[in-house]
């Protein structure tokens, strides 16, 4: 990955965890790192732990980066998140995940939130 790249998704990190928190989350962890895999940001609200994928893009040419979530990369996040939840979840915590698409084109960024985006289920 090239450094433009890696700094543009990390653009879209912030831009992500700004919006979250400006809707009332907390941030618990950021690029939560299991192995050589990782989750953008650890979200909680409420006793409500969100595990947040970010996909930036830099225009529409490549489609809506939600679809870019494809069911390898929720296999990734879940195997991730149930590290997380092993090393430092509660009994009284919900989990879900989300993913939040940022599209930046020339000076306007849209971000589409999408919650429960996907289900959490047993990873083997």
């Amino acid at each position: 990955m090239s450094a433009a790249t890696q700094a543009f998704g990390e653009l879209g990190e912030r831009i992500a965890e700004q919006w979250l928190t400006r809707r009332g989350w907390r941030v618990v962890h950021r690029r939560y790192r299991s192995g050589h895999r990782d989750i953008d940001l650890v979200m909680e609200r409420e006793g409500l732990v969100a595990f947040v994928e970010v996909k930036a893009r830099s225009g529409a040419q490549f489609g809506d980066p939600i679809e870019a979530v494809n069911w390898r990369k929720q296999r990734e996040l879940l195997r991730s998140a149930s590290s997380w939840i092993s090393r430092h979840g509660r009994s009284h915590e919900s989990y879900r995940f989300d993913v939040v698409g940022i599209l930046v084109e020339g000076r306007r960024v849209r971000v589409r939130h999408v919650e429960n985006a996907f289900e959490m289920r047993h990873v083997p």
